[in-house]
């Protein structure tokens, strides 16, 4: 579990909480069913306008890795790579097939499966590459819906604070309904751009760092299968590697 991600999301809402009672208002003032429904449902109809449910439902599944991020350890990578190399050297490359049966991560296993077939390294790289790019483009899609929620919501927000001036308006007869009436059209703002700048945005960028974290274990992998599929010397696929790590 990512404990800083769990402080950070609990820590938006007792800012909200907290900030709204030091501003000499009450936690009841909050809460607006009308705003909640034009602001969470109404983001979530732009979102369904604009994406196919199978982007959304990759995006919900991503949603975890905030909290509980793959681990990103280039040098233990490099490390397997070069003994996945000591090994092709001494047993050949059908040395590494244990190795397939092993692997949880399906991208390596396939890596390796190429390498254990005999695959050319050009060959090789241009399958992961593919893959490789495929899924990239797969979770930046993902990691978009958070980043177009983040820019509707606040839009959203103002269309429920006019609309709850609107209903304000209509009672400009009976003043003992303006002050709670102008307080409630205001909750859709602040729904709309806390929405976004304490969620859907933070989300979108935390989840874009993974994606791109991601992607470099994998050039990493890539570049190892490569040069064991040449006959590299092990030494030299480590000092190569050692390059991708910042």
């Amino acid at each position: 579990m990512d404990l800083i991600s769990i402080i950070g999301t609990v820590l938006a809402f007792v800012v909200i909480i907290v900030g709204t009672i030091l501003k000499g208002s009450s936690i009841e003032a909050l809460w607006n069913a009308g705003a909640f429904v034009i602001v969470l449902f109404g983001t979530l109809a732009a979102l369904l306008v604009q994406n196919h449910g199978k982007v959304l439902k990759h995006a919900l599944k991503m949603v975890p890795m905030i909290y509980r991020p793959p681990r990103h350890r280039p040098d233990d990578l490099i490390s397997r790579i070069v003994g996945w190399s000591e090994i092709s050297r001494r047993q050949g490359l059908l040395g590494l097939e244990p190795q397939i049966e092993a692997e949880p991560d399906p991208f390596i296993s396939k890596g390796l499966q190429l390498l254990v077939d005999g695959g050319e390294p050009e060959a090789i790289r241009g399958v992961l590459e593919v893959d490789l790019e495929t899924r990239e483009a797969t979770d930046l899609a993902g990691a978009k819906v958070y980043e177009m929620a983040g820019i509707y919501s606040p839009t959203l927000g103002i269309i429920g604070a006019v609309m709850g001036l609107m209903a304000v308006m209509q009672n400009l007869a009976d003043p003992s309904k303006l002050g709670h009436g102008i307080a409630a059209a205001f909750v859709s703002t602040i729904y709309g751009v806390a929405l976004a700048n304490l969620f859907m945005l933070p989300m979108s960028a935390r989840l874009k760092s993974l994606v791109s974290k991601q992607t470099r274990m994998r050039e990493i992998l890539i570049e190892g299968l490569v040069s064991i599929a040449q006959g590299d010397n092990p030494r030299q696929i480590e000092a190569r590697l050692q390059g991708y790590v910042a």
